[in-house]
């Protein structure tokens, strides 16, 4: 699905309906030192296989694709909830 660079929807602290830059959500890099990190290492740690088991075939065959629109007014940045596609693709929406 092709998804515009640019969006005019609505800013929660505009409180008004401004111009949006769009990109694709990506989570970032897990922290080594995070309480649930450590806490699922230490469960997997020693003989043992890993403490739940590996999914043979995967139930899904698409991704949510999660939208980060930031405001060009004032930067505030919020998500637009995920939409399952196979292939999410940005463009620049030439108008005239």
């Amino acid at each position: 699905m092709k998804i515009p660079k640019k969006i005019r929807t609505y800013c929660p602290r505009c409180k008004t309906h401004t111009v949006h830059s769009v990109t694709i959500y990506k989570a970032g890099k897990r922290r080594a030192l995070a309480e649930g990190q450590r806490r699922y290492e230490r469960k997997n740690k020693g003989y043992g296989s890993k403490r739940k088991p590996e999914q043979k075939r995967m139930a899904k065959v698409t991704k949510k694709v999660v939208l980060k629109l930031k405001c060009s007014q004032c930067g505030y940045i919020s998500h637009r909830k995920g939409i399952r596609l196979k292939k999410a693709e940005l463009v620049e929406v030439v108008r005239g």
